[in-house]
C-alpha cells in the first residue's frame, strides 16, 4: 500500500483545519506540525479531529525534519508575511528535505501569481519569491491555484452591495472572475497531496464569473433586480490602493484593507486569471458555484432575501 502519511503545518487556522479533515477524510494519516508552544486548545481539537499532534520547534530545521520522518508529502497551510511565508515556510521546506520527504505543498492558495506584475500585490509577490526558492530545492514542489475564495463575497471582498442592489466592478463588467471555496479548496489539495505525481502548478475554479453574471444570479436569488456598477478605471483602482496605505498603512497586517484592493485589481485587470484549469485530475471532488454559495450567504445576502 502506498504511504499515506501527510504532514500538515498550519493545520489550527482556517484552511488547515479544512485540509486536515478532507485528508482524514481520504483515509490518510494526518500529523499537524504545531510548535512547542502551541495551546492546549489547539492541540486537542487536532487530536479530537483525528490528526497525530507532532509539537516542534519551527525555527529549526532539524526539529522539523523529525516532526516530518516517513511522511509522502508535506502540505503548508501557514498564513502570514514575510516572517511566515518566507522564513517559517523555508524552514518547512528545509525540513522536508533533510527528513527525505518526496513531495511539498507550498501555502499558495491564490490568484495566478505567476502572471501578476511585480510590486503590484505584496501577499502575492511573496509567493512568487518562495516559488523561486522551492523551485531549487531537491523535493517535487506542488502550488495550488485557485483564484479567491468564493467566502470572502461579502466583507471581506464588498462587490456584492445588497443594500443598493449593486455588483462593483473596475474595468470591464465582463471580466471573468475565477472563485473557489475554502472546503472545495481543501479537498482539492488533499487530493493533490496523496497524488504522487503532481504537476507544479495546478490550477482550479470553482466557478468562473463576470461582475455582471454575479448580479444576473442574486437577481434571481433574492428576486430584487441586481445591476452592475462601474466603480472607476483599473487605473483609479491604483489610485485609491495608494491613497488607502497612505491613510491606514499597516505594514504589519496580512490583510489590511489595501491587501484586498490589490487583490480585486489583479481580478480585474485579468492578470491574475486562471486559464487551464485542472479541475478535472479528482473525478470524485463536487465544485460549489456561485449560485450555490449565493443562495447560502453570505450574511448580507441572505438578510436581502428575508427583508
Amino acid at each position: 500500500m502506498a504511504q499515506r502519511t501527510i504532514v500538515l503545518a498550519g493545520a489550527a487556522g482556517d484552511l488547515g483545519v479544512r485540509i486536515a479533515k478532507a485528508l482524514i477524510g481520504r483515509g490518510a494519516t494526518v500529523r499537524a506540525l504545531v510548535r512547542n508552544d502551541a495551546s492546549t486548545g489547539d492541540k486537542d481539537r487536532l487530536s479530537a479531529m483525528g490528526a497525530t499532534v507532532a509539537p516542534a520547534d519551527i525555527a529549526d530545521a532539524g526539529s522539523v525534519a523529525g516532526a516530518c520522518e516517513g511522511a509522502a508529502c508535506v502540505v503548508s497551510a501557514l498564513n502570514g508575511l514575510r516572517e511566515v511565508i518566507i522564513d517559517r515556510q523555508g524552514v518547512l521546506l528545509d525540513g522536508a528535505v533533510k527528513a527525505g520527504v518526496p513531495r511539498f505543498i507550498s501555502s499558495d492558495y491564490s490568484a495566478d501569481f505567476t502572471k501578476t506584475r511585480l510590486g503590484d500585490n505584496r501577499n502575492l509577490d511573496l509567493r512568487r519569491e518562495f516559488m523561486a526558492r522551492a523551485d531549487r530545492a531537491p523535493i517535487q514542489v506542488t502550488s495550488v491555484l485557485n483564484g479567491a475564495f468564493m467566502d470572502m463575497l461579502g466583507a471581506e471582498m464588498p462587490i456584492v452591495q445588497p443594500r443598493i442592489r449593486r455588483v462593483l466592478h473596475w474595468g470591464s463588467a465582463e471580466q471573468l472572475l475565477d472563485f473557489t471555496t475554502k472546503d472545495d479548496v481543501a479537498a482539492y489539495t488533499a487530493a493533490a497531496a496523496l497524488d504522487a505525481a503532481t504537476p507544479r502548478i495546478l490550477r482550479i475554479a470553482g466557478d468562473t464569473v463576470s461582475a455582471r453574471s454575479i448580479a444576473q444570479v442574486m437577481t434571481e436569488e433574492t428576486g430584487e433586480r441586481y445591476r452592475t456598477l462601474w466603480a472607476g478605471s483599473i487605473g483609479s483602482l491604483g489610485v485609491l490602493i495608494r491613497l488607502a496605505k497612505l491613510v491606514a498603512p499597516q505594514s504589519h497586517a496580512p490583510f489590511p484593507p489595501w491587501q484586498g484592493m490589490q487583490y480585486m485589481r489583479d481580478m480585474f485587470s485579468g492578470r491574475g486569471k486562471l486559464h487551464l484549469l485542472d479541475n478535472d485530475r479528482y473525478s470524485d471532488l463536487h465544485w460549489t458555484s456561485i449560485r450555490e454559495q449565493l443562495a447560502a450567504g453570505p450574511a448580507s445576502v441572505s438578510r436581502q432575501k428575508t427583508e
